[in-house]
């Protein structure tokens, strides 16, 4: 998966942006670690998804292309697709259950993208958009189970080992792995740091499953964090890796979330969306145990409605 990630690297030049790493003071100074905070918020889409997403399209020939692509989202992959679809010219559908946040959805709207709605959980949205693709005869991409998803997401591993010479830990919120199954990839091949893998209590189903030794069927309540929250499909490809390169898991509670999310704003005067805070607030947990340690946070998008920044900030 590592060799994969560069080779997406060197495939997404100039299709996606580059993001800062950026050590922050504040966060630093309360830790008394050498925090960095991995900027995904700043990416096209507001989020790491479209390295993936556009990883994926790249890899398809010609005549693939052509017959379109569907996929299945939350919001913030569904909004990647589109704009990789838009920056190709590639037609295609996406699925979203229906409760996607407003803003998602119009934000795959304004990127050009046919949508419907399918499902209340994620994992049923899935499913349904697979087979929508296997009757018209259209690539699905998967938000994560896939290899070349979860190459392109790496390729914000390649960036970090580029931008640091030593990471002794990484915090990366966790929904169907293949963020951190890319990343984690390409650190533990660059060196020994420790992967946190960093969940909702809402909705906990990587870690629950990897402490199970198998993907788990279990159901997830609402969260902030609804770019992770849902199911994992049977045999999906992401759990072997994320297993493999996962030194822990922390599942934070909603409080936890909304305050590392506050804490996030008023320090650094960006906007994070709730997967972000996820990350964040696992780091909170850490505080003082990670002195002295050069500390990588990703800090995986900024797509928050209005409604839950009203939440976090009442």
């Amino acid at each position: 998966m590592a060799r994969a990630a560069r080779e997406a690297s060197e495939r997404l030049a100039g299709r996606v942006r580059e993001t800062p790493l950026d050590r922050s003071p504040i966060f630093s100074e309360r830790t008394g670690a050498n925090v960095y905070f991995k900027r995904e918020n700043l990416q096209h889409t507001g989020s790491f998804k479209l390295r993936g997403a556009m990883n994926r399209i790249l890899t398809l020939d010609p005549e693939t292309r052509d017959a379109g692509v569907v996929t299945a989202s939350s919001g913030n992959h569904g909004a990647a697709v589109a704009y990789a679809m838009q920056s190709l010219g590639v037609d295609g559908v996406i699925f979203v259950p229906e409760q996607t946040a407003s803003t998602k959805v119009q934000a795959i709207r304004s990127y050009g993208g046919k949508l419907e709605f399918f499902g209340s959980d994620g994992l049923d949205t899935e499913l349904h958009a697979r087979e929508y693709a296997a009757e018209h005869g259209m690539t699905y991409i998967s938000p994560y189970n896939d290899p070349a998803v979860m190459a392109g997401q790496g390729s914000c591993g390649v960036e970090i080992v580029r931008q640091l010479e030593r990471v002794d830990s990484v915090f990366i919120a966790v929904g169907g792995g293949g963020l951190i199954g890319g990343v984690g990839s390409v650190l533990k091949q660059s060196g020994s740091p420790e992967v946190v893998g960093c969940q909702p209590q809402n909705s906990p189903v990587m870690a629950r499953s990897v402490a199970a030794g198998h993907i788990v069927d279990m159901p997830s309540a609402p969260t902030l964090s609804d770019g992770t929250a849902g199911g994992i499909e049977a045999g999906a490809i992401t759990f072997d890796v994320c297993r493999a390169v996962t030194d822990r898991f922390e599942v934070v509670d909603e409080d936890e979330i909304a305050a590392a999310m506050r804490d996030f704003m008023d320090a650094e005067h960006q906007l994070i969306e709730g997967a972000a805070g996820v990350a964040v607030a696992a780091l909170r947990r850490a505080g003082e145990s990670l002195a002295g340690k050069n500390v990588v946070v990703l800090i995986c998008g900024a797509n928050l409605s209005r409604e839950s920044l009203r939440t976090v900030i009442a």
